[in-house]
């Protein structure tokens, strides 16, 4: 099996040439192995929501190359070979919760009658059955982003790009829904790249947490993680202090012994 994502000595310039030319990543190399969930984190302008842009062909690199599964990152955009969810919902208010979901689906041709029975599987993985005729209006932030990842699972993409999905909500919901999302990519196995600026979050849903150093960005480290289980009383255990220390240090620069 391929990997998921293989990034290779990439490189953006924006506005290049200009005197506003800013080179926002230098020769990063990332590979995310098959059904892992791999966190990008560092300091804000470091260039971790334009690698994950660039993993989804949303831009182009200036240098160097971006696989997904296998392909090249435009073959795979257009074969819809992921899902993406961004920090707002983004979703339609005129159309329901299940029209919603359905929108990527449609786009894609599939009859009603199977678009609206795959939605409806989708709102049931993420606990929102009962709402698929409400409106993102009637529903809380977290429902509504619960409803954003239903919607970018909807295609069942091997590949989940996620950009700080969690990062307006209140620390209650923010933590459910980090169980939740784990949930769902353990009945999936769905490969996942996660934008946070949060360490403890890195920490509790990530196989690898990726550091990456301020402008220009480039990838410091990588500190693997392995948790027993990924419940809330992992929080609470020693061996997660540990990983979040170990990240944080990565982050500061400071030097450190690895594997933990």
């Amino acid at each position: 099996m391929s990997d998921a994502v293989v990034v290779d000595k990439v490189t953006k310039v924006f506005n290049q040439g200009r005197p506003d030319e800013v080179v926002a990543l230098s020769d990063v190399d990332l590979v995310v192995p098959s059904g892992s969930l791999i966190s990008l984190i560092g300091p804000s302008g470091c260039g971790k929501s334009t690698l994950l842009r660039l993993i989804g062909d949303l831009i182009t690199p200036t240098s160097g190359t971006v696989s997904v599964a296998g392909k090249d990152a435009d073959t795979a955009r257009r074969q819809q070979e992921y899902g993406i969810a961004f920090q707002q919902a983004g979703l339609f208010e005129w159309r329901t919760v299940v029209r919603n979901v359905e929108l990527p689906l449609e786009l894609r041709g599939m009859s009603r009658a199977d678009r609206r029975s795959r939605a409806l599987e989708m709102l049931s993985l993420v606990g929102l059955s009962d709402f698929a005729g409400h409106y993102p209006a009637q529903l809380s932030g977290g429902m509504q982003q619960r409803v954003a990842i239903a919607r970018a699972l909807a295609v069942q993409p091997p590949l989940l790009l996620m950009d700080e999905p969690f990062g307006a909500l209140d620390e209650m919901t923010r933590e459910r829904l980090q169980s939740e999302l784990l949930g769902i990519c353990a009945k999936t196995g769905t490969s996942t790249v996660f934008v946070t600026h949060s360490i403890s979050e890195a920490v509790f849903l990530s196989n690898r947490v990726v550091v990456m150093s301020p402008r220009p960005g480039r990838i410091v480290t990588a500190v693997d993680v392995d948790l027993p289980v990924r419940d809330d009383t992992v929080r609470q255990s020693e061996k997660y202090f540990e990983y979040v220390t170990a990240v944080r240090r990565a982050l500061r620069g400071v030097p450190q012994k690895s594997p933990l």
